[in-house]
C-alpha cells in the first residue's frame, strides 16, 4: 500500500511538474499579459481565447500555489479594471468569459473591484429581458458558469435563474434544440442541426464544443446543491452526454473532431481533454460509476500525454 501511494505521488509530482513547464513557456511567450493578441488581426488580451488560458492557469494553483500565477493574472486583469471585452453592456459570451477569473480571484483574495464591473454586467443583460443571445454552444462554457459563480457567492438567484433560461433556449428551442436527447450530444448551432449532414452521411457533433458544454456543466455543477432542482436536471444531461460520449471514443484513446462521423477522422486534443476533465470529475464525485468510465478516462490520458 505504501508503494502504491508513493507511486501515486510521484506521478501526481511528474504532471504538475509537466504543467509548470507548459505555463513557464506560455509566460515566456507572452510577458506582458496586457499586450493584445494577434491571429489574423489584433484583439484585446481578454478575449475568450486568453480567458480560457486563465482558467486552466487558477485551476494550476488550486494544487500548485506559485504566486508567482496570481501576479500574472492580476496584472492582465487590472489592465482590463476587472471588465468584460467589448464594454460593461457586452452581450456576447466570448467577451463576458474572462468574468469567470475575476470572479475566482474574488473567492481567493477578496476585493469589491474584482466583482462590480461583472455584477453590472450580468445586470444589464438580464434587464434587456431577452434569453436568446447563446447561440452557439461554445457560449455556454464562456458565459453560464459566470452566471451560477455570481449566484453562489451573493446567494442571489435571479442570476442562477437567468442562465438556465438562456440555457433551456438553446437546448430545447434554437433550431428546434441543439441537444439531440436521442444521442445525447450537441449540435454546434443552428446551421448544423438536422438535415445537416457529413460527408459520410452522419450528423455533425463538433468535438470541442461539445467538450465545452460538458465543461460548463461540470463547472456549475460544482455552484450548486446535490438536492437542487437545477442540479438535478444538469446532472441528467450531463450523465446523458456521457454515456453518449463513452460510445464514440477511438480506441487509441481520442475522440475524432466530428464526433460520431469519419469526416475529418483524426486524433483532437482539445475535445478529448475537455471529455477527460469532466468524466474523471463524475467519476470523483459518484456521478459516473462503473470500470467503462474508467477505462475510457485511462486511455484518453495515455493518448494525450
Amino acid at each position: 500500500l505504501q508503494a502504491e501511494n508513493l507511486q501515486s505521488r510521484i506521478k501526481a509530482e511528474d504532471i504538475i511538474a509537466t504543467a509548470r513547464k507548459v505555463n513557464t513557456y506560455f509566460i515566456h511567450k507572452y510577458p506582458d499579459p496586457t499586450q493584445p493578441t494577434f491571429v489574423k488581426k489584433e484583439r484585446s488580451s481578454n478575449l475568450w481565447t486568453r480567458s480560457v488560458y486563465y482558467e486552466g492557469l487558477m485551476a494550476l494553483y488550486e494544487i500548485d500555489r506559485d504566486t508567482s500565477y496570481i501576479h500574472y493574472t492580476d496584472r492582465w486583469a487590472n489592465f482590463h479594471q476587472w471588465a468584460p471585452r467589448n464594454g460593461l453592456n457586452t452581450t456576447n459570451a466570448d467577451d463576458q468569459c474572462c468574468e469567470q477569473i475575476y470572479l475566482e480571484r474574488y473567492v481567493q483574495s477578496g476585493g469589491p473591484e474584482k466583482i462590480e464591473k461583472v455584477k453590472e454586467n450580468l445586470d444589464s443583460q438580464i434587464a434587456t429581458g431577452k434569453h436568446t443571445y447563446w447561440t452557439w454552444i461554445d457560449a455556454i462554457q464562456m458565459a453560464m458558469p459566470i452566471y451560477a459563480k455570481y449566484a453562489e457567492i451573493t446567494g442571489e438567484t435571479k442570476y442562477l435563474d437567468y442562465a438556465m433560461k438562456c440555457y433551456r433556449w438553446s437546448r430545447d428551442s434554437l433550431a428546434g434544440g441543439l441537444f439531440n436527447e436521442k444521442d445525447g450530444l450537441w449540435w454546434r448551432d443552428k446551421d448544423y442541426v438536422a438535415p445537416y449532414k457529413e460527408s459520410d452521411g452522419k450528423d455533425c457533433y463538433w468535438s470541442r464544443g461539445n467538450g465545452w458544454v460538458y465543461a460548463a456543466l461540470v463547472k456549475v455543477l460544482q455552484t450548486l446543491r446535490k438536492d437542487d432542482q437545477t442540479s438535478r436536471l444538469l446532472k441528467k444531461d450531463f450523465i446523458q452526454m456521457s454515456k453518449a460520449l463513452l460510445k464514440c471514443q477511438r480506441q487509441d484513446g481520442f475522440w475524432n473532431p466530428s464526433l460520431v462521423s469519419s469526416s475529418y477522422e483524426g486524433p483532437e486534443t482539445s475535445g478529448t481533454s475537455l471529455f477527460l476533465y469532466g468524466m474523471s470529475w463524475g467519476l470523483q464525485n459518484s456521478i459516473l460509476k462503473g470500470k467503462s468510465y474508467r477505462q475510457a478516462c485511462d486511455k484518453a490520458w495515455k493518448a494525450i500525454k
